[in-house]
């Protein structure tokens, strides 16, 4: 157990490495943060005006009330869940696309060039059709998992939380092959599968590396908030609004390097399975112990 988080250290800090030879990467997620809230804004307006989103959550609140034992009927007014297809399909686009051209520009990286960001969405924009497949599988689990959840608000939550990890797991090297290999949704899931398998989980303890970093990093962030808000709340209005805001950004900044880090992660793992050749910057060893049968 040491040893693979070891493993998973040590691929974390590698990628740390790349993302300081190319600051730039961040600007993929940041996008990508940044078109989402878009997403959001232009689902949450209409449904909000057309009464849709009142009905759903009056609903919850009369289940909630009459003390109902856990069953919940799921919404039935076909424009909730088409919307919330809708919804899925385009937040996963953005992801997966923004996602799509970091992975070419890190890609790139590993093999000795300076990667651009124009490059990076020109990748992007090549794989549309695999990426608008993607979306499309991703949208229809992300829908299942909620009708299961509303069926029953205990069990289904359980049931749910199994199965999200489950395909979190199968689909981690997704996006990488769809970048490299352009299979259809299908095939790269059966991709992702096999190289999931090789890695021995790895690639996913680098990202629990990257996950645990993180939040040590966003504690001091999360504290100035706090600190921001009972000073606001005491008539230091200048002192409050400055804590918060630093602290806000520093939440940011953490969050982008960490979607980066994991990006870079996946790209350089799913490589090295596919080839046996180490990317630049990372380490064969730790790369080769990332493939070693316990």
């Amino acid at each position: 157990m040491f040893e693979r988080f070891a493993t998973g250290f040590h691929l974390a800090r590698q990628s740390w490495d790349v993302l300081k030879t190319d600051k730039h990467l961040l600007v993929f997620p940041l996008l990508s943060g940044i078109c989402c809230l878009f997403v959001l804004a232009s689902f949450a307006v209409p449904l909000l005006l057309s009464g849709v989103l009142e009905q759903v959550t009056q609903a919850g609140v009369d289940v909630a009330e009459s003390g109902d034992s856990g069953e919940v009927a799921p919404p039935s007014n076909p424009i909730y869940w088409a919307g919330l297809f809708a919804f899925y399909f385009s937040n996963y686009f953005v992801i997966v696309f923004f996602n799509s051209a970091l992975i070419a520009c890190a890609v790139k990286r590993f093999y000795g060039e300076r990667p651009t960001i124009s490059e990076g969405l020109s990748a992007s924009m090549a794989r549309l059709p695999q990426i608008a497949g993607w979306a499309f599988v991703s949208a229809t689990v992300g829908i299942a998992l909620r009708l299961i959840e509303s069926r029953s608000e205990r069990v289904g939550q359980f049931v749910v939380g199994l199965l999200g990890m489950g395909w979190s797991a199968v689909t981690f090297f997704v996006v990488p092959v769809l970048v490299i290999e352009r299979l259809g949704p299908i095939d790269a899931v059966k991709r992702s599968t096999q190289i999931l398998k090789s890695s021995w989980g790895e690639a996913l303890a680098g990202n629990s590396s990257i996950g645990f970093f993180s939040f040590l990093a966003m504690l001091p962030c999360i504290g100035l908030v706090v600190a921001g808000a009972v000073a606001a709340g005491n008539q230091m209005i200048v002192i409050g609004i400055t804590l918060v805001a630093i602290g806000s950004a520093g939440l940011l900044i953490v969050s982008l390097v960490s979607s980066a880090l994991s990006a870079i992660i996946q790209a350089a793992v799913y490589m090295y399975g596919a080839s046996g050749q180490a990317p630049a910057a990372f380490d064969s060893s730790t790369l080769r112990a990332a493939f070693r049968r316990a």
